[in-house]
């Protein structure tokens, strides 16, 4: 159970892609069960945390969800008797935590919304396909001429988008894709230029970009309409797997995928370069790029879902990038998840992580060129290439494109300005986002440096120096004092002026 305020369901009030951390702070027994005490944060700020309470069947049942992935998670195993024992729920509370930290930390499984509801089930408590389904059935009230076959279901990571397979009452044989989905924390567009972009989108006849048949937008969702490949995405492609299925049991653990040969390599990434390229020259800003984007056409590549730039969304490679305080505007997002996807092209899977400074062998050195000029270290610090200057290289330079004439896209003055707005205002957010960040690790470094066994160290031997000089410093004063007072004996001994002076033996024998 979490102690926030319930979100009304289908409105969107965070970003889906900043991760969740969660840690086992306690456990308590109540009768015939234990209870684990989770503190789940989302993102770098510990003000943006609460307290979820599971027990170990929770645990079970979310395991049971995740099985589909076809990944041997490491769920600790049942025990029927003996399970109340103090060791035992020790033991047993640090193999639940390696399990969290498994699925919390996995590109695929920490944005599945199984996993988001176990850990934040009040901000993920709406049902997305009951309300998908509503907007659908009264878009097709409106306009009788489609019909839906089959919702498709998890076919895509994104929470808060649904497919269903359509088709045109006049057009019977002929299939079609529709989505619905939630407009993003990156809509800076307004709602009447919104529509004149969607619009413009669907006006577009490219070969580099996928057909947007039709749009409609609501307060804060859409609804489009594109055309159905049963060849599905350039990733489809590389798993070697069936496009309507789910995307945790297609990509999690694919077992046929493969790297492409060299020749698919530089048409296939020279076609998105100029998709990306007709995009930038038109004023128009994508961030989305990846692999299950990118459709496969009688051999060309078409760039998928342009229309979620402008929708705000959030990028799959948004935790990725937001590392990167030079990866910064629309441009570079789109180069370096270019990067991301020229490395699944090669070897078959994305990279674990980024930065990567060791490639995998492979006989194509042009194309780890590329790689590294785009994932290393020294490129994610430093800058990496623009588009263009992508194409100049020699992977790329020489790919010849069945499409000789030259591509535009015409954007009226008023929509372009807009666009430029937006634009600016997505980059704020990232640049804001990326200052956070960037704090939060000096000071976890300066912590870590702090606490580390060297540094403690070398503050105990700093401790002792500082007090092997204060003590010689105060030998030397008592010395210094000891000298001075001496020197004062010999002219003249010290009195004690609140004593009186004893009188002489004279006098006394004097007296008697």
């Amino acid at each position: 159970m979490s102690v926030r305020e319930k979100p009304v369901p289908g409105k969107l009030l965070l970003d889906d892609t900043v991760p969740l951390t969660a840690v086992i702070e306690a456990s308590q027994n109540l009768q015939s069960h234990t209870e684990y005490i989770i503190r789940v944060q989302r993102g770098v700020s510990t003000d943006n945390s609460w307290q979820v309470i599971r027990r170990y069947s929770d645990f079970d049942a979310l395991n049971s969800s995740l099985m589909v992935c076809g990944i041997s998670l490491p769920l600790p195993p049942k025990k029927l008797i003996g399970n109340m024992d103090r060791e035992f729920i020790a033991e047993r509370q640090r193999g639940l935590q390696a399990y969290l930290d498994s699925i919390t930390q996995h590109p695929l499984l920490s944005s599945c919304l199984f996993i988001k509801k176990f850990l934040d089930p009040n901000n993920y408590c709406a049902n997305y396909t009951e309300i998908a389904l509503q907007q659908v059935s009264m878009f097709f009230r409106s306009d009788l001429k489609w019909e839906v076959l089959e919702p498709l279901k998890d076919m895509g990571w994104r929470i808060r988008k649904k497919y269903f397979l359509i088709k045109n009452k006049e057009q019977p044989k002929e299939r079609y894709l529709l989505s619905w989905v939630d407009q993003g924390p990156d809509k800076f567009l307004s709602d009447k230029d919104l529509q004149s972009a969607l619009k413009l989108l669907t006006s577009l006849s490219t070969p580099y970009l996928c057909p947007l048949l039709f749009s409609s937008t609501g307060e804060s969702s859409a609804l489009l309409i594109r055309p159905f490949s049963e060849k599905g995405s350039l990733r489809d492609h590389i798993c070697k797997v069936k496009p309507r299925e789910s995307y945790l049991k297609k990509y999690c653990n694919p077992k046929k995928s493969q790297g492409l040969e060299l020749s698919e390599i530089k048409l296939y990434g020279r076609q998105i370069l100029e998709g990306l390229k007709l995009l930038h020259d038109g004023g128009l800003f994508f961030g989305h790029l990846h692999a299950s984007n990118v459709m496969m056409d009688n051999g060309v590549c078409q760039l998928l879902d342009v229309e979620n730039g402008m929708l705000g969304v959030p990028s799959l490679l948004r935790p990725s990038f937001t590392q990167f305080r030079k990866i910064n505007t629309t441009e570079s997002i789109d180069v370096f998840c270019f990067g991301h996807l020229l490395f699944e092209m090669t070897y078959g899977q994305p990279p674990d992580s980024v930065p990567v400074d060791q490639f995998p062998s492979v006989s194509y050195t042009a194309v780890v060129s590329v790689l590294q000029s785009i994932l290393t270290t020294e490129a994610c610090k430093s800058g990496m290439p623009t588009v263009s200057q992508l194409m100049q290289t020699p992977l790329f330079s020489d790919v010849r494109l069945q499409q000789s004439e030259k591509q535009q896209i015409k954007v009226p003055s008023r929509l372009k300005e807009a666009l430029k707005t937006a634009k600016e205002s997505l980059e704020k957010r990232l640049q804001e986002e990326q200052r956070v960040l960037y704090q939060h690790k000096r000071l976890t470094r300066a912590k870590s440096h702090h606490g580390s066994e060297e540094e403690r160290k070398r503050r105990k031997i700093l401790a002792r120096k500082k007090s092997r000089q204060s003590a010689y410093e105060n030998e030397e004063e008592v010395s210094v004092r000891n000298n001075n007072n001496s020197g004062s004996g010999a002219s003249s001994p010290p009195t004690c002026p609140s004593s009186p002076t004893p009188p002489s033996t004279t006098e006394t024998q004097a007296g008697c």
